[in-house]
């Protein structure tokens, strides 16, 4: 399983994919990611949970682009 995640960071949001949720939170609140380690403190503020690797990395490439953050702020944030 897969999850796309979206984190609430200080100054924005960040969004990710990973097969280990749980492991990757942790590693993100402690610092060891580069590029939420200056934006902390962070929350989880949505996953989806997704059986297929491939759709995953290309659902997160979509809420990375416009047409996919567009969707989110109407939708979700």
């Amino acid at each position: 399983m897969y999850c796309v995640y979206s984190l609430k960071c200080r100054d924005g949001y960040y969004t990710g994919c990973t097969d280990n949720l749980q492991e990757r939170l942790e590693r993100h609140k402690k610092g060891n990611v580069p590029a939420t380690a200056k934006r902390l403190p962070l929350e989880l503020d949505f996953y989806f949970a997704i059986n297929d690797k491939y759709k995953a990395f290309n659902f997160e490439k979509y809420l990375k682009s416009g047409s996919g953050r567009a969707f989110l702020k109407k939708r979700l944030i």
